[in-house]
């Protein structure tokens, strides 16, 4: 009888510790949906730059309770996402020049909250050690760079800049596509071998701390003069996620700041830790924009 006893007493205890478990993990499940406040999606082109900061501003939403989904795509789907309201909003529109034909067929249909970092730039850049200085002088030494100046994603708003530059000062020269990984990987190649190479370059961006780079002067100025990045939102975003919309308005950063998170993942971060390790390290400045 007694080993009866103890048998249901040890049964019902098990099954009371079950139920509690069980009970726990609703709780806690519950409580994990009251903390997320809705999804947020943002698009971004697979810049470095952009990487970097669309991945701190995702971290710095969720921090405050936010599902945040980014998605990577070329400049051109990326403009018509913010506008047709499939993305909530981009931290990685170059203005005035580099996006600019992207911005005028969207404009009516999006918000511009301004600049999130100045003093940007793009043009052609090539190592120091390359004895020219202006886009003029590249006909004059084709054959060292083997007529080819190496770019990135068809598309994007420099490969634009760049095919109107070769048209402005009759180059004789290509525009090789690549990816703004490929780009780097080519310029490294040839800074290991001293060859001559000429890149569609931007600032900011890591390869400038790692090596020692030049822009070639362009007097037609092309390239436009200093570019800024700007927030872009879709409509109706203040009204449907105000502390969304909020955040991303105030999100203004330093060129140093965005070197460090892409420096991190040149060395070997993912993304999403350079980024945390980034948000962390700047509480102050996060709090400037989330007001807490």
């Amino acid at each position: 009888m007694l080993r009866k006893v103890s048998k249901l007493v040890v049964l019902l205890t098990a099954m009371a510790l079950f139920a509690g478990i069980i009970a726990g993990c609703g709780q806690q499940a519950k409580q994990q949906g009251q903390e997320t406040k809705g999804q947020v999606e943002l698009g971004y082109v697979q810049w470095d730059s952009e990487i970097a900061s669309t991945n701190v501003v995702k971290k710095v939403l969720e921090n405050e309770g936010y599902e945040v989904k980014i998605t990577a795509v070329d400049a051109s789907p990326m403009w018509l996402g913010v506008g047709e309201g499939n993305f909530d909003g981009i931290v990685a529109a170059w203005l005035p020049a580099t996006h600019k034909d992207y911005y005028e067929q969207v404009k009516d249909k999006v918000e511009d909250l301004g600049p999130n970092l100045e003093g940007a730039k793009i043009g052609l850049v090539v190592p120091e050690y390359v004895t020219i200085n202006s886009i003029e002088e590249l006909n004059s030494v084709k054959d060292k760079f083997q007529g080819i100046i190496t770019g990135i994603e068809p598309g994007a708003g420099i490969m634009k800049a760049t095919e109107q530059a070769i048209e402005d000062y009759n180059l004789d020269f290509g525009l090789q596509s690549s990816s703004s990984a490929g780009m780097a990987a080519a310029l490294k190649k040839a800074e290991d071998n001293g060859d001559w190479i000429v890149v569609t370059g931007w600032t900011p961006h890591w390869k400038f701390s790692k090596w020692d780079l030049k822009y070639l002067e362009d007097p037609k100025e092309t390239f436009g003069a200093e570019e800024y990045i700007h927030t872009i939102v879709r409509k109706g975003l203040k009204e449907d996620k105000p502390e969304v919309y909020s955040i991303l308005d105030k999100f203004n950063w330093a060129a140093s700041d965005m070197e460090a998170v892409m420096l991190d993942i040149e060395n070997g971060m993912e993304p999403a830790e350079a980024a945390a390790k980034w948000v962390s390290e700047n509480q102050e400045k996060v709090k400037e924009w989330t007001g807490k």
